[in-house]
């Protein structure tokens, strides 16, 4: 399991002081279409939560 992963969305309440690393407890990552993806533009991270609100 990757120890460290990094996230660019720098809107997000996980990004950990904006370093490009995520500070989740879980990652959360699902498909576009519902059907099995075939490239990382077919999916989306749930995991998601805009910071400052």
């Amino acid at each position: 399991m990757a120890q460290d992963v990094l996230c660019e969305v720098s809107s997000c309440v996980h990004n950990i002081n904006k370093e490009n690393r995520c500070g989740a407890t879980q990652i959360y990552v699902v498909n576009h279409k519902e059907k099995d993806a075939h490239s990382s533009a077919e999916t989306d991270c749930k995991t998601f939560e805009p910071a400052g609100l």
